[in-house]
């Protein structure tokens, strides 16, 4: 098996995915006929897009750009509290503009990249910005899938969506941010001796101009074609990259969404969803959050809007539900996978389920 890429050869010790595994072998017993409805189930443009986000930044990675970046922000920054205060900020900015996966994919390999310079945390650091783009994101239609799926379904105006998010994605932000200076000191930086810093300018350049081309015709439905161009060009100009991408990511996306979808779509699931009471604002938000934390927040919104219309306190949930338990956001999935951290996923929770009770409190309250 030493053909196989690293991060696939990785599967084996990697608990979420034997977890997601095993849950899909026992679907696949229980419901045998719904074995060949598999790949339909999985969203292969999202799966598309994910692989030509993760071969662009592992380009901008390998070229060496991030060390170089990572050194200039150093050399700017006085303090562990102000840089984490500064890189928690500019993920979540990001992730309105941007969406909360792209966020991450520029904002979590610049943090790796500064914490092999300075002596920071990098744990902590990439469980805030996977909080940050969280928060952020539920401010805009565009921010996140859920938000994307309820803006396009109830079409209720770009500015109707930020007026009614605002009061929610501020207070996230308020809170995250003063949790941030409170979880880093304000020692200063200890930054190692510089070694040689070199960039391969074609690879970054190349990553560069394919970006935008990349995203645009992602955002026009075209992700198929997309992919296509940059796996072509990086199979032929940096071969190595396209290896070096983490493709158990990839397949673990596809086993959680044949696993969360096929769970959301059992008979006693929707039984059971639909006696909860879901004509009353606080049963719905309750419900959006918490199924959040068992099949998602995408697959929680889409299942909601079957019984209510109530978008806004639909939204507020399945937000609100990114927050706690890793599976709560697909956001969360790859900050962790980025950080490529085993230990990472205790410290996320242990920094992810109180903000999830904080803001599960206060969401109910706005509402």
């Amino acid at each position: 098996m030493t053909w196989l890429p690293e991060s696939l050869r990785q599967l084996r010790r990697d608990v979420l995915f034997l977890v997601l595994l095993a849950v899909a072998i026992v679907l696949a017993i229980a419901l045998p006929s719904r074995v060949g409805g598999w790949p339909a189930l999985v969203d292969w443009p999202t799966i598309a897009a994910l692989a030509g986000l993760l071969v662009l930044t592992k380009a901008v990675e390998r070229s060496g750009a991030l060390d170089i970046a990572g050194r200039w922000l150093i050399d700017r920054t006085s303090t562990r509290r102000v840089a984490a205060i500064g890189l928690v900020a500019a993920t979540a900015l990001l992730s309105m503009l941007l969406t909360n996966d792209v966020a991450l994919f520029v904002m979590v390999p610049l943090t790796l990249s500064m914490c092999r310079i300075a002596r920071m945390p990098a744990t902590r650091l990439v469980v805030f910005e996977a909080l940050a783009v969280n928060a952020g994101s539920m401010l805009t239609p565009i921010g996140n899938p859920q938000n994307l799926f309820v803006w396009q379904q109830w079409n209720n105006g770009f500015g109707a969506f930020v007026w009614a998010m605002l009061p929610l994605a501020g207070i996230a932000l308020v809170l995250l941010l003063a949790l941030t200076a409170i979880a880093f000191p304000s020692t200063p930086l200890e930054v190692h001796e510089r070694g040689e810093e070199s960039v391969d300018r074609t690879m970054l350049v190349v990553a560069a101009a394919l970006y935008i081309p990349f995203i645009v015709l992602t955002d026009l439905h075209e992700v198929a074609w997309a992919l296509g161009g940059v796996l072509a060009v990086f199979l032929i100009l940096r071969r190595r990259v396209v290896a070096a991408i983490d493709w158990g990511l990839l397949l673990t996306f596809v086993l959680m969404f044949i696993d969360l979808r096929l769970l959301a779509g059992l008979d006693a699931v929707k039984a059971f969803v639909g006696g909860l009471g879901l004509q009353q604002a606080g049963h719905l938000y309750a419900t959006g959050a918490l199924a959040s934390q068992v099949v998602s927040n995408v697959p929680a919104a889409i299942l909601l809007a079957e019984y209510s219309h109530d978008w806004r306190t639909i939204a507020f949930g399945v937000n609100v539900g990114g927050f706690g338990f890793m599976v709560g956001s697909l956001a969360n999935l790859i900050a962790l996978r980025l950080l490529g951290e085993r230990k990472a996923y205790g410290t996320f929770h242990l920094w992810s389920v109180p903000f999830f009770v904080v803001m599960g409190l206060i969401g109910s309250w706005l509402l």
